[in-house]
């Protein structure tokens, strides 16, 4: 596309995330449906460039960091990024040598009105490319690039090791998880279906629900999604209904539904009962209201209400209470790099006594011998199993029927889930 410069887009949405603190799901999703009509393999390249540098800032910067006398903190901002897109590329991705990369990086500083520091940007580039391979990132933050404090904690929760495998999860590829609407078509249907318009497939062997799909150029260019045969849902979270047991009649209250994933498929296993969708803002429940349009659920109601305010009107009226409850979403890096460099340690403690808040006023709705299910998308002990064990200590009526701790790996994200029954 003559005019388009792909880098120097790359570069504008990099500095949104990383240096004004734009969402980097939001937001680069916006900026790829913006230039949608890029071919394919354009979209793709801008996805990895982007992805990959938010991914891996505290290793690049470590490596610009050892060869340059200023530091990538004392930079100018627009200078910072083209660094860290510049050895991103050098180090992660092969589309063009090293020498042409560096070329594109210097223009893009002249360009941008840097005229003066392109040389300097130039030399940095340069001897990096040369010295490709020679660093050793012995350190755990710096060659996963993870922040000091988590890998800490991680560390201090599951020993080096495990915390190791966690950050090497994190880093690992990961095909898109659909949920197949079962009550309209089945996997294998689907499958083919997608196949002859060239996508990619994988039946899960373990949700009876999920495929992973690649090579399709963008969801809304399905048909079948449009027509809502499947969702976009992800394993862990495909997970929750069937660990809760949820059957046929039940009457369900998810109380953190948006976008309506977990609760949409509550519906369909709960065909004669009904669901009632929770979220706190307008525009949560709007999407919601909009996947229950989308995929056609009849018995699938969103409504606006406050988890942490008691609805009166609810005591005791549900068979199955599904709190997922807002935490760090440190289990979900993959999919949001930029989290891991925003939540602190202070951020954590809050969202820990917000999860506590939740439950104390949810647990109020689950019928005599109903289910309460707690699930996050983290793999922090102070929110999980200790939440979990907090939680039992003050409501002796419920107890532990199953718990798991799901790790990122191929397959799916950190995720945990605890299934608790009313006696």
């Amino acid at each position: 596309m003559a005019g388009i410069n792909l880098r120097e887009i790359a570069m504008e949405t990099v500095i949104e995330i990383l240096e004004n603190g734009q969402f980097s799901h939001i937001y680069l999703k916006a900026v790829l449906d913006k230039y949608g009509y890029l071919e394919k393999n354009e979209r793709a390249f801008l996805n990895r460039l982007v992805n990959g540098t938010v991914e891996r800032k505290l290793q690049l910067d470590y490596i610009i960091d050892s060869f340059s006398k200023t530091k990538v903190k004392k930079m100018k901002p627009l200078i910072r990024t083209v660094m860290r897109l510049g050895v991103y590329e050098i180090y992660y991705m092969d589309a063009v040598p090293d020498s042409a990369t560096c070329n594109e990086y210097v223009k893009l500083a002249k360009k941008r009105g840097f005229a003066g520091l392109s040389g300097f940007v130039n030399g940095v580039l340069r001897n990096i490319s040369r010295e490709k391979g020679k660093l050793e990132f012995k350190d755990l933050s710096v060659k996963y690039s993870m922040p000091q404090w988590i890998v800490d904690k991680w560390s201090a929760d599951y020993g080096v090791e495990k915390t190791e495998e966690i950050l090497a999860g994190f880093l690992s590829s990961e095909d898109l998880c659909i949920r197949v609407n079962l009550g309209k078509i089945s996997r294998e249907d689907l499958s083919e279906r997608l196949k002859k318009q060239g996508i990619s497939v994988r039946i899960c062997d373990t949700v009876v629900s999920a495929c992973y799909i690649s090579d399709y150029d963008s969801l809304a260019s399905i048909p079948e999604f449009n027509e809502g045969l499947f969702y976009v849902q992800d394993y862990s979270s495909q997970l929750v209904p069937y660990a809760a047991k949820i059957s046929r009649s039940q009457n369900i209250l998810d109380v953190c539904a948006a976008p309506g994933g977990k609760a949409l498929h509550c519906g369909e296993l709960a065909y004669k009962g009904q669901v009632v969708a929770r979220d706190l803002t307008e525009q949560k429940v709007s999407l919601i209201q909009e996947n229950i349009n989308r995929t056609g659920a009849l018995n699938v109601t969103a409504q606006q209400w406050d988890a942490t305010v008691l609805d009166e009107d609810s005591i005791r009226k549900y068979d199955t209470v599904i709190a997922d409850l807002p935490c760090s979403g440190l289990g979900i890096i993959r999919k949001k790099p930029d989290i891991k460099y925003n939540q602190t340690e202070e951020s954590l403690s809050e969202l820990t006594q917000l999860q506590k808040k939740i439950l104390d006023t949810v647990c109020q709705y689950v019928k005599d011998g109903g289910v309460l299910s707690y699930s996050t998308c983290t793999i922090n002990k102070s929110e999980n199993e200790n939440q979990i064990e907090d939680f039992l200590s003050s409501h002796k009526e419920f107890k532990v029927e199953s718990m798991t701790q799901l790790f990122p790996n191929e397959e799916h994200d950190g995720f945990f889930i605890c299934v608790m029954k009313k006696n």
